[in-house]
């Protein structure tokens, strides 16, 4: 415990140094980086149509610190229903990141049940890893898949996602990056519903976190 605390003190002072006065539109090359608005991203995607939930309140948005979000539905028919959580950070410093869904998913009531991180095939080019976990509150049981996601990179661990932003903050002056998180019923349609989606929004998306 002690080794992972200094670890993760040592990426913390890092990332404040790194990145401080780093814009996420400045590179290393003095070109520019076009991060369109979350809002941009299309609630048609593939055979799913989604719709806009209701805004986190603003206690809420105060603690996640995101300077955009997007708090979606999709659907594919009746029965398959997807949630969709995105967080962006425009730059990243010390006590201006992003938040670990290990963290805020308990402190919104929900307790773990299972979690690993497992291989994601998103296209036929492409594998990346992710976090699958399982969580419940009360009755209700859901299955969550989520990631850190800009700079060109997907990353599951949070302390490797640290990592790599002083490395790219360093190497590119970005520090720009994104919280990806799509939850859905914990059963066998569930999960099997949560893939099919993910592989449906990861071009778009990716479009859309450069």
């Amino acid at each position: 415990m002690r080794t992972r605390a200094l670890i993760v003190a040592v990426l913390v002072a890092a990332t404040a140094f790194a990145t401080r006065g780093i814009s996420r539109a400045t590179t290393a090359a003095g070109g520019s980086v076009v991060v369109q608005p979350l809002g941009r991203l299309p609630l048609t995607i593939a055979d799913w149509s989604g719709r806009r939930l209701p805004d986190v309140d603003e206690a809420s948005q105060r603690v996640l610190g995101a300077d955009d979000y997007l708090n979606r539905r999709y659907a594919r028919g009746k029965e398959a229903i997807v949630d969709l959580f995105v967080a962006f950070y425009a730059s990243q410093r010390q006590g201006d990141a992003i938040h670990s869904p290990r963290n805020c998913l308990p402190g919104a009531g929900w307790r773990p049940v299972a979690q690993s991180t497992v291989p994601f095939a998103v296209n036929e080019n492409r594998t990346v890893t992710v976090n699958r976990y399982v969580i419940e509150k009360g009755h209700d049981r859901r299955i969550v898949y989520y990631w850190y996601q800009g700079r060109g990179r997907v990353v599951a661990n949070e302390y490797a996602n640290k990592a790599w932003l002083v490395i790219d903050a360093m190497r590119t002056g970005r520090s720009d990056g994104a919280l990806v998180r799509a939850m859905a019923p914990a059963t066998l349609e569930g999960e099997r519903d949560t893939k099919a989606f993910v592989q449906a929004l990861f071009a778009p998306l990716s479009q859309a976190l450069p």
